[in-house]
């Protein structure tokens, strides 16, 4: 399939040949969501932590006799219906990670991009060099695009001018294309990626990557399996 370059300006400048199976690929949602599913349950920290009735500070003395006082029959003051004693079935440090098969990261990506390539939300520039990280140059170039409010800038190989240029713009965020996820791709609207971003991005997941398979599709036909015999009744 053929991309529309841009220049800085936004004028159409030219166009590129690109790899069908990452940029025109029928997006896969069953993909798209265990891939985002996984990448947010990895982000959790899971450490979270109660004390349980023998974690905590205190004497382990019954509060009063069992019989005799008029008083339900009670043990120590740990206990979890005390104020300040333990805590029942709380959470404890554990970890939220998700494994997720390479090749199903992989075609979630492609699906994610070939999604912003349909929506028309995905330009390809060139000649995205600052010379100065200065946020106003971002911002004016993001006007041109009208990718003020969100936007996802994707470039070939780290750009410190534009990082420290954009790093305090709202809802702006700039990486190189080997750390392109699925998250970023779906939580922002616009996706501005260079020329160097693109051929990275189809030989990262385009190419003999895309046509892999776990296994090879068995050739043989099973055969049908014979009919049982119908069984008679004696009398």
């Amino acid at each position: 399939m053929k991309l529309t370059v841009y220049d800085t300006q936004a004028q159409e400048v030219d166009s590129i040949e690109a790899d069908d199976l990452v940029f025109g690929l029928p997006p896969h949602a069953a993909a798209l969501r265990q891939a985002l599913l996984a990448q947010l349950a990895n982000r959790r920290a899971g450490s979270a932590n109660t004390k349980t009735r023998g974690e905590v500070t205190g004497s382990t003395r019954k509060m009063w006799r069992q019989k005799g006082t008029g008083h339900a029959r009670q043990g120590a003051k740990r206990a979890p219906h005390w104020r300040g004693g333990g805590v029942a079935f709380g959470p404890k440090p554990r970890s939220y990670k998700q494994a997720l098969p390479k090749m199903v990261r992989r075609l979630a990506i492609r699906s994610a991009l070939s999604t912003k390539v349909g929506d028309g939300e995905l330009k390809v520039v060139r000649g995205l060099d600052l010379d100065a990280p200065k946020t106003k140059a971002v911002v004016e170039l993001l006007g041109r695009f009208e990718m003020e409010r969100s936007a996802l800038v994707v470039t070939g190989a780290p750009e410190r001018n534009l990082l420290l240029g954009a790093r305090n713009l709202p809802g702006t965020k700039t990486l190189p294309a080997d750390y392109l996820n699925v998250a970023d791709l779906l939580s922002y609207r616009g996706v501005l990626m260079t020329v160097e971003a693109v051929r990275r991005a189809e030989a990262l997941w385009g190419g003999e990557r895309a046509k892999k398979r776990l296994a090879p599709i068995p050739e043989v036909a099973v055969e049908a399996a014979p009919a049982p015999a119908r069984r008679t009744r004696r009398g």
